[in-house]
C-alpha cells in the first residue's frame, strides 16, 4: 500500500502558473526540484496548481527546461557534453540572464542558481570595474570622490589578487 502510494505520488502531474498566466505540466519529481513549489504542495496536498507569481512565463519555462534536462538526458549524459549544453542554456542577453537568477533564487532552485550565478562570475573574473559595467551596461553614479572612497576602503581586496 505505501509503495502504490509512492509511486502515485511520483507519478503525479504539477501545473505551474507563471505571472502572466503561462501554464507548464510538470512531474513531480521536477517540482521537487522547486523547493518553494514543493513546499506549496506540502501545504496544499489536493491542489495541482501552483501559482508562480514572481516568475513570468519565458522565464519559467528555461527553468522547466534546465530541471527536465537535469533528471533526464542530462543525468546520464558525459560531463563534457553535459557543459556543452548548460553553456548553450546559458548563452542568454543579460537582461534575461538576470531574471533567470531571480527566478531560480525564488524558487529556491539551488543547481540552476549556483549554474546562473558561476556563469556572471566567469563573466566578470579578471576585470576591472569600469570593465564589468561597460560589460553590462551599468550606468556609474559614483561622482570621482565617492569611486576614489570605495576604491581605498576596498584596497584590501585589490591587495589579495596581485
Amino acid at each position: 500500500r505505501e509503495i502504490t502510494a509512492t509511486i502515485m505520488a511520483e507519478e503525479r502531474q504539477i501545473t505551474l502558473m507563471s505571472s502572466d498566466s503561462q501554464t507548464f505540466v510538470v512531474s513531480r519529481q521536477i517540482a521537487d526540484m522547486l523547493q518553494t513549489v514543493k513546499s506549496a504542495l506540502e501545504d496544499a496536498s489536493d491542489d495541482d496548481m501552483v501559482p508562480i507569481a514572481n516568475v513570468q512565463g519565458d522565464i519559467l519555462k528555461r527553468v522547466v527546461d534546465y530541471c527536465q534536462f537535469t533528471v533526464g538526458e542530462g543525468a546520464a549524459m558525459p560531463e563534457d557534453d553535459r557543459k556543452k549544453w548548460e553553456e548553450d542554456f546559458l548563452t542568454l542577453e543579460h537582461p534575461v540572464l538576470f531574471k533567470l537568477i531571480l527566478a531560480a533564487n525564488f524558487l529556491h532552485c539551488q543547481p540552476l542558481l549556483d549554474l546562473t550565478c558561476k556563469n556572471v562570475a566567469d563573466q566578470i573574473r579578471g576585470k576591472s570595474p569600469e570593465q564589468i559595467r561597460t560589460h553590462f551596461n551599468i550606468r556609474n553614479d559614483f561622482t570621482p570622490e565617492e569611486e576614489e572612497q570605495v576604491r581605498r576602503e576596498n584596497q584590501w581586496c585589490e591587495e589579495s589578487f596581485k
